[in-house]
């Protein structure tokens, strides 16, 4: 999740496509409680600033990508133990110049992160959070959160950016834990429970 190095492409132009379809995505968006309202109006004033709100080099603010991983029986939540922060966290990051939707950048950092193929996400959004970050010397994460259903079997393998992962029942957290994790769990469950995803039987 948070990363202090600054890369990529300066041409805010770069971000054109991903930055309209997370402008759509969120006007068309019902946020699953008040604060994710509150988060998601937040946002979209970033958004007012174009493209460049999409990139990690934009100091005030910029939009990233996270997901709740869960095993295909609903019954297990999949969390990274940063080694950044030392924190137990959802999958996710920065947005690159390659994702053209801010569901596909979800999916890819929830893919590289887990080490998971076959993974299956949900489009419509579980959370919009907003926090302070360490990026370019202190700015802010515009997080887009979604649920993401892992197939049967599903093994884990330990990227770069984590010390661990670990599958662990909603209600038995691991600690310490990252703020506005536990707030994912029950729209991510409620999301995978009417969505075509289907948990399995």
């Amino acid at each position: 999740m948070p990363d202090t190095t600054i890369t990529g492409p300066t041409d805010p132009e770069t971000y054109a496509a991903l930055h309209a379809d997370a402008t759509a995505l969120l006007e068309g968006w019902q946020p699953t409680s008040p604060d994710a309202a509150v988060a998601r109006d937040r946002t979209l004033r970033l958004l007012s600033a174009g493209p460049i709100a999409m990139s990690r080099q934009h100091r005030p603010g910029h939009i990233t990508a996270s997901t709740l991983v869960l095993d295909a029986t609903g019954t297990r939540v999949l969390l990274c133990l940063h080694g950044k922060f030392g924190r137990w966290v959802q999958l996710g990051g920065h947005c690159e110049p390659t994702d053209q939707t801010l569901v596909a950048a979800a999916l890819r950092e929830a893919t590289e992160e887990s080490g998971i193929a076959g993974l299956r996400i949900d489009p419509v959004p579980i959370d919009v959070d907003v926090h302070q970050v360490q990026c370019q010397g202190g700015s802010l994460h515009h997080d887009v959160r979604f649920a993401v259903l892992a197939p049967p079997a599903a093994v884990e393998q330990v990227s770069d950016e984590a010390e661990e992962l670990g599958w662990f029942p909603p209600d038995q957290l691991p600690e310490p834990l990252a703020g506005g994790t536990v707030q994912l769990i029950a729209p991510a469950l409620a999301a995978l429970r009417r969505s075509p995803l289907r948990l399995a039987p």
